[in-house]
C-alpha cells in the first residue's frame, strides 16, 4: 500500500453516476476509486453529478475531480468544460480531447485524415444509407449510436432486414447513427496511462461481439493477458495506440480498442477517455500485468494530474 501525505494530493472529488445511459457501470467505477483512496488514507468525496452538482462543488471545496462518469455528460467535455470554468483540475482528457472520442463519426475522420486504419464507415441519417452502405462493403455491419459508449444501443447486423430494426436501435438513444464495416478477425483493447501503452490485452467474448452483456452481465468472456500476440506485434498494437490516442489530443489515461483481421493487420475502433474503473476492469487488468496495483493506479492517474497543476 502507497502511504501519501494528504497535503500533496488535498481533497478529491469523485464524480461518479450522473445521466447518462451508463450510470450504473459509473456508479461502481467511482466507488472502487473512492475505497481505494479511502484506503491509502485520502480526503476523498463521492459526488454524484444527477443532482445539483454546482451546490455540492460549493460544499465540498474540492482540490481536485477524479471523473469517473461514462458516456454523455460525463466523458463528452460538458464536464471538462464546467470544472475548468470553477478552477478545479481534473483527471483525464480535456474539453476538446473528450468531445471528439465520444463523437465516434469524428475520431474516424482525424484516424482517416492522417492516414491511421479505421473501418469504413459512414453517419447514416436514415435506413436508406444503411442499405448504400451495405452494398458498398457488404455484410455485416456494425450500427452504433455515434455518441454513446459501453456498447449501448449497437447491432451487428448480417442482412438487409435487420437494418431497419439496428437503426431504429440506435436513434432511440438521441445519438446520430454511426454504421461500420465489420472486422472479422481478433479483437484487442490497449491502456494507456500517462504516455505509454500497458500491456495489450486480447478478448474472447462467447457472443457474437463484445456487447453490453459480454461486458458488464455474462462471466464467460475470456480475457487473454498476455495478449497471444508475438512480441513485435504487440509493440506494434501499442505503437499504433499511442499514435491513435496522441493524435486525438488525449492525456493521463484511457483506453484505445481495435480488431485484428485474417491478415493480421490492426483496425482502429474506438478510444475510451474515461474507463471502467473496477477492480475487474480492462485498464486495472492492463495495469496490474505491468505491476502496477490498483490503488497505485488511482493515485498514478491523480498524482499526474497534479504535476500538470504544480509545473
Amino acid at each position: 500500500m502507497t502511504n501519501v501525505q494528504e497535503p500533496m494530493i488535498g481533497k478529491v472529488g469523485v464524480l461518479l453516476g450522473g445521466n447518462s445511459a451508463e450510470r450504473e457501470v459509473s456508479l461502481n467505477s467511482g466507488e472502487a476509486v473512492y475505497q481505494a483512496l479511502i484506503a491509502q488514507g485520502i480526503d476523498a468525496v463521492k459526488i454524484d453529478p444527477q443532482h445539483d452538482l454546482l451546490g455540492q462543488l460549493n460544499k465540498h471545496s474540492i482540490d481536485i475531480a477524479f471523473i469517473a462518469l461514462h458516456g454523455v455528460g460525463g466523458e463528452d467535455g460538458t464536464i471538462q468544460g464546467l470544472l475548468e470554468f470553477y478552477g478545479v483540475p481534473y483527471t483525464g482528457s480535456g474539453v476538446k480531447s473528450s468531445a471528439i472520442c465520444m463523437d465516434k463519426w469524428r475520431t474516424k475522420l482525424i484516424w482517416q485524415a492522417l492516414g491511421l486504419p479505421t473501418p469504413n464507415y459512414i453517419q447514416a441519417e436514415n435506413v436508406d444509407h444503411l442499405q448504400a452502405f451495405s452494398k458498398e462493403v457488404g455484410f455485416p455491419l456494425m450500427v452504433k449510436p455515434a455518441l454513446e459508449g459501453s456498447s449501448i444501443g449497437i447491432s451487428k447486423v448480417a442482412a438487409d432486414f435487420e437494418l431497419s430494426k439496428a437503426f431504429e436501435s440506435a436513434k432511440s438513444t438521441g445519438s446520430p447513427v454511426l454504421a461500420e464495416q465489420f472486422i472479422t478477425g481478433k479483437e484487442f483493447t490497449v491502456a494507456i496511462l500517462n504516455g505509454y501503452a500497458l500491456p495489450a490485452i486480447q478478448l474472447k467474448p462467447a457472443n457474437d461481439f463484445y456487447d453490453y452483456d459480454a461486458k458488464y452481465v455474462q462471466d464467460d468472456t475470456e480475457y487473454l493477458l498476455p495478449c497471444g500476440l508475438v512480441d513485435l506485434k504487440e509493440k506494434e498494437l501499442q505503437a499504433l495506440a499511442l499514435q491513435a490516442y496522441e493524435a486525438l489530443d488525449c492525456k493521463g489515461w484511457g483506453r484505445v480498442d481495435f480488431m485484428q483481421d485474417e491478415n493480421e493487420n490492426f483496425w482502429l475502433i474506438e478510444v475510451n477517455t474515461v474507463p471502467g474503473m473496477t477492480d475487474h476492469s480492462l485498464v486495472p487488468m492492463a495495469a496490474n500485468a505491468a505491476g502496477i496495483n490498483f490503488e497505485n493506479l488511482v493515485l498514478d492517474i491523480l498524482k499526474a494530474r497534479l504535476s500538470e497543476v504544480v509545473s
